[in-house]
């Protein structure tokens, strides 16, 4: 048979990973070891380098990520059939920080052509953001952004409307997320203005609103209440008319990789994300962070599993101890609905590999790279330390990158074995971890990172700082081209 390539990621694994489709039988060589496959294992998919005993940990990125439930003998596929999660509600953590990480691989000087606010901080577009306040007049906010981004084309980077089915019918912390993320997302810095628009009788009121913006942050926020006008349409475009001249004003700079705001994300991932894509991403977390910029990392319960690890990376005993409160509040709200916390991964991930939460946890922390922990944020808030945030969020795609973009990310790093064509607020590029999906959904995807496999992760590194740089001074990612940008909010309480 064909010698077939595969892939041991710590020398304590128990298992390997196949890097394309095989055939019960195919020998496979991994470290200097020749393995006999006895199932055929789709690329993506495990396979015992040993034998397992039933009621053993399976060991894969060097830690547990499940208990086999049958003996499984060397060469046979490792998935749901026999391997099933350890994972429970424990939330015993204890502080153990870990030493200084050593330094990011060396990268070449990056700067951006991008846009300098007046607080000091720099977007990577010049657009006109019109928000509203409720569901109701999410069409007339997507109406005003269609004329005013034909009246004003080229004047700034775009106008675009953020339609969302909330605002009203919320009682309390639910009512709560949805005033805060709007008020994070009018304060963003790739919004040269912003429209935030009304209705009148909601439960979201303006001035709730407003108020929860600093003065310092208004000067390019313009509001408008629906019912108080008699020709809404015309008021809000004259509106967004006066916003564009502020704007426009404003001209790309040169700024250093400092001046970025990564939010990094995981969707639709496979068992190849955590060997490519995620680790890659990672790099850019530790090229951006040690240059002295800002990364968001969220989706709290893809981290469940994997938390101690990110948790040992806190600068401070107060970090970890606010850490440690936001993963066991997350698991709380499974719990308190009734649903058990490992009830991940998704039906595309497990069809690509991923078998429990432990294993998916542990390749998607790899996006925050060796950054150091110094900051939780809760839903809605602003990440502002250099370094690794953690933020509040769920897994979902469109509300966690929605969150990341509120939190202040001018860019995000969207890795992807499976794909998908959502866009959001922020430039957003889609990473896939391997060559055939790139190839396949060419449409979709803005970087290779199945390149790792062949060409390595310091050419792969270099390529895909290059696509950042060049993002941020104004190149569209896929997402843009294809006029997909969505916002979702985290809906969490009852309906009236």
């Amino acid at each position: 048979m064909t010698p077939v390539t595969a892939l041991r990621i710590d020398p304590g694994d128990t298992v390997a990973t196949c890097l394309a489709d095989t055939a019960a039988d195919d020998r496979i060589t991994v470290d200097m070891a020749t393995i006999t496959l006895i199932d055929a294992i789709p690329r993506g998919h495990k396979f015992a380098l040993a034998p397992i005993a039933r009621g053993d940990a399976v060991i894969k990125y060097g830690f547990p990520i499940g208990v086999a439930t049958a003996d499984i003998a060397a060469g046979a596929h490792v998935h749901s059939h026999n391997l099933a999660t350890a994972l429970g509600g424990g939330d015993d953590y204890h502080y153990a920080p870990r030493s200084a990480a050593p330094p990011a691989p060396p990268v070449a000087i990056r700067s951006f052509a991008g846009y300098r606010r007046a607080d000091g901080r720099v977007g990577t577009r010049n657009e006109i953001w019109i928000l509203p306040t409720v569901g109701c007049v999410g069409n007339l906010a997507a109406r005003v952004a269609r004329i005013a981004g034909e009246r004003h084309a080229g004047r700034v980077d775009g106008v675009h409307a953020f339609k969302h089915p909330f605002g009203c019918s919320q009682l309390g912390n639910d009512l709560g997320h949805t005033r805060g993320l709007l008020a994070a997302l009018a304060q963003h810095p790739n919004a040269g203005g912003v429209l935030i628009v009304g209705l009148g009788c909601e439960s979201n009121q303006l001035g709730a609103l407003i108020d929860t913006i600093p003065p310092e942050r208004r000067a390019s926020l313009r509001t408008l209440s629906a019912q108080a006008v008699e020709d809404d349409l015309a008021a809000a475009l004259a509106l967004v008319d006066e916003l564009v001249e502020i704007a426009a004003a404003t001209r790309r700079s040169e700024a250093p990789l400092s001046a970025l705001t990564l939010g990094v994300k995981c969707g639709g991932s496979d068992g190849l994300s955590g060997l490519t894509a995620n680790p890659l991403v990672g790099r850019m977390a530790d090229a951006v962070a040690g240059a002295g910029g800002k990364v968001i990392l969220t989706e709290i319960p893809e981290i469940f599993g994997a938390e101690q690890m990110l948790m040992d990376r806190a600068v401070s005993r107060e970090v970890f101890d606010r850490a440690a409160e936001l993963v066991r509040d997350f698991k709380q709200y499974f719990i308190r609905h009734g649903e058990p916390v490992s009830e991940n991964p998704s039906p595309g991930n497990i069809a690509g590999g991923i078998t429990t939460l432990e294993e998916k946890s542990l390749g998607a922390v790899q996006k925050g790279g060796q950054v150091p922990l110094v900051d939780v944020r809760l839903y809605g808030g602003e990440a502002v330390l250099p370094g690794l945030t953690l933020l509040e969020a769920p897994g979902n795609d469109a509300v966690s990158s929605t969150a990341l973009t509120a939190a202040g990310a001018t860019m995000i790093l969207f890795t992807t074995g499976r794909g998908t064509p959502l866009g959001f607020p922020a430039p957003t590029l889609k990473i896939a971890s391997n060559s055939a999906l790139a190839q396949r959904k060419a449409g979709w995807i803005d970087f290779d990172a199945g390149r790792v496999l062949a060409d390595g992760f310091d050419a792969a590194s270099d390529a895909l700082l290059d696509l950042i740089a060049a993002t941020a001074s104004g190149a569209p990612t896929r997402a843009e081209a294809n006029e997909e940008r969505d916002i979702a909010i985290w809906k969490s309480g009852v309906t009236l």
